[in-house]
């Protein structure tokens, strides 16, 4: 496995790995990388701020379904990371590379 795949993999370990894919990836600027730190910094922004009113509904159903739909998405991610390429995630994937492109 090449080294930028099991950086971009490693962006999608909570928010340490995040970091720590960053800072890896701040010497060499590597586009792949770049593209999948910015998948997984919406994958797990989006994670925080919907889980509060997420939790709040009580509702097993709910609750279930917001993590079984975050765990996908994540190895959706996981999945495209460890094979090198650049495929968006479903629904939300171009909307997080238009708000970070100017971040990361």
């Amino acid at each position: 496995m090449k080294s930028e795949n099991s950086t971009a993999f490693i962006s999608y370990l909570y928010l340490l790995g995040l970091l720590i894919a960053y800072l890896k990836n701040k010497t060499k600027k590597s586009v792949v990388v770049s593209f999948h730190i910015r998948q997984s910094l919406g994958l797990w922004l989006g994670f925080f701020m919907l889980g509060y009113p997420v939790g709040s509904f009580d509702s097993w159903m709910i609750t279930l379904t917001f993590w079984a739909s975050f765990t996908v998405l994540i190895v959706y991610g996981i999945i495209s990371a460890m094979s090198g390429s650049m495929t968006p995630l479903p629904l939300v994937g171009k909307f997080f590379q238009k708000m970070f492109k100017n971040i990361y």
